[in-house]
């Protein structure tokens, strides 16, 4: 067991984790590894763009689409480039209500950004609870806490998902939820993981042999030293919720036509497909998989840079 090591503020005989470098040099040499793929630098762009647009959606889209003031039945099904009644050119065409596509892809952009980033950040915070309660504690604790994450990593999470939002019902609040308990078990498997191998290090039983309050060691000492994997995990894990949504609000059980969304758009959209209104499904459906392969590629990389076998 190494020496405990005090450091200024901290409370005496409170062991800390082995020096490492310091945040500020730590993001420098990620980014500096990071940008040296022009691909995952473009996909970058790409997703802070999106974001600029779907949250600045009131800003910058032409109408609001979901305004039924603002609607003219005689714009229904207008061919991208032509000019409404409104008075300006709809770039992507209009839908069988009249509303503007630019407008309605960037509203609904927001939307599944919102539920993607929130899911993930809620999945990640149950999960990585979960994992480092079983990691730590071991024994009957970990044995069916894990057994429990098996159980549910063993079903699809497009399955899992169906069935909860048919218990709860349409919404962004159930969507969200949903969501969550499809995909913090993932979570948990990483953070088990990547925990395990910590909890027999030096470090982790000086903490456990001083009175320090468990959480303090799971999240001060033990946590830190998790997040690398964390982080590629809940790159993918975003992506897979703005793509698990888009589903389900295609299949009909996600959100209303009344709420924008990339899903609920393509599905509006899908009947007239086998006709010449291509647009209503082609556009949203093309910023659909802009949106999940960009950050997909952005998490391909993280995974690389954060790779211990990659050299610097």
């Amino acid at each position: 067991m190494t020496d405990a090591v005090t450091t200024p503020g901290q409370a005496p005989d409170e062991p800390v984790a082995p020096p490492v470098e310091t945040r500020v040099t730590r993001l420098k040499n990620f980014w500096s590894d990071f940008r040296q793929s022009w691909v995952a630098i473009g996909a970058l762009i790409v997703i802070v763009t999106l974001l600029l647009l779907s949250f600045g959606a009131p800003l910058v889209a032409p109408q609001d689409p979901y305004d039924m003031a603002m609607l003219d039945w005689l714009d229904a099904f207008l061919r991208p480039g032509t000019e409404g009644t409104g008075g300006y050119v709809h770039v992507l065409g209009t839908d069988n209500a009249g509303r503007d596509m630019l407008s309605a892809i960037f509203y609904g952009l927001r939307t599944s950004f919102t539920i993607g980033l929130t899911a993930g950040a809620l999945a990640l915070t149950i999960g990585v609870t979960v994992g480092l309660t079983a990691a730590y504690f071991g024994g009957r604790i970990e044995s069916f806490l894990m057994r429990i994450i098996d159980l549910q990593l063993s079903m699809p999470a497009i399955l899992l998902a169906l069935v909860l939002v048919a218990l709860l019902g349409q919404g962004v609040m159930q969507i969200i939820l949903a969501l969550v308990v499809a995909q913090y078990a993932y979570f948990a498997r990483t953070t088990h993981g990547a925990a395990t191998v910590e909890r027999g290090k030096d470090y982790i039983e000086a903490a456990r042999s001083t009175p320090l309050p468990t959480h303090r060691v799971l999240f001060k000492h033990l946590l830190p030293n998790v997040m690398p994997p964390l982080i590629v995990v809940a790159t993918v894990q975003v992506a897979s919720a703005i793509a698990l949504e888009a589903t389900l609000s295609f299949l009909g059980v996600g959100l209303p036509l009344t709420e924008p969304s990339l899903g609920s758009l393509i599905s509006n959209g899908f009947k007239y497909i086998h006709s010449d209104r291509y647009w209503l499904s082609i556009y949203p459906g093309i910023f659909l998989m802009i949106t999940v392969v960009a950050i997909n590629l952005v998490g391909d990389q993280v995974r690389t840079v954060l790779d211990p076998r990659h050299g610097r």
